[in-house]
């Protein structure tokens, strides 16, 4: 496999994930996908719970993180590592995420280990760039393809969840669920998300 120009620089573990890229962005190899995504879905999960302290938050910003960047696999370059680029979008998603929920429970200038090396959260004002402006507007959108091969019961509360972003108090009111059942079943919706990102469209 004849790599881009630029990949020279990169480490041999961000060597091996770049050649994952390739594979999964230019012949949609579902096993390339599948490694990227277990190689860096704890160490994503771990950086979001530091930063929003919530395991049901940092479970909704994983799956967004991947989402994205595997949306975005054609604007990835190998003049950094892969997971310096995943780690920058989960870090900019959250801190969006975390502004619009108005939560200041953590430092903008702590680091995290991505395993190429530190990464920090550079955050230069509070006014929102354009791209910024557009995701709060059009939050999750790179779920929509996905979310209409869940069953409908989970559809349903995705898009309350995601699309509407109901808190799980609300989602409970409009669907008449009690709260319990509405973590459990997006859970179950989190892990057939993920299952679909990978193709694994048979395993439920």
């Amino acid at each position: 496999m004849e790599l881009e120009s630029g990949s020279s620089n990169l480490s041999p573990k961000a060597q091996i994930d770049f050649e994952l890229v390739i594979k999964a962005r230019d012949y949609q190899d579902e096993r390339a996908y599948a490694e990227l995504l277990s190689k860096y879905r704890d160490s994503i999960f771990f950086m979001m719970m530091k930063m929003v302290k919530n395991t049901d938050d940092a479970d909704d910003l994983t799956i967004e993180a991947f989402g994205k960047a595997f949306n975005r696999l054609h604007q990835y370059t190998p003049n950094y590592a892969f997971s310096t680029w995943l780690f920058r979008i989960a870090t900019n998603n959250c801190i969006d995420f975390i502004r619009k929920k108005r939560m200041n429970t953590f430092s903008l200038d702590k680091e995290f280990d991505t395993g190429d090396g530190e990464l920090t959260m550079d955050v230069r004002d509070e006014m929102l760039n354009p791209e910024e402006r557009i995701i709060r507007k059009q939050k999750i959108r790179i779920l929509r393809e996905i979310v209409d091969q869940l069953k409908p019961r989970y559809k349903n509360l995705v898009v309350l969840r995601y699309f509407r972003e109901y808190s799980y108090e609300e989602i409970a009111e409009e669907t008449e669920l009690p709260i319990g059942t509405v973590k459990a079943q997006l859970f179950r919706a989190r892990e057939q998300l993920y299952a679909l990102m990978l193709g694994k469209r048979g395993t439920f």
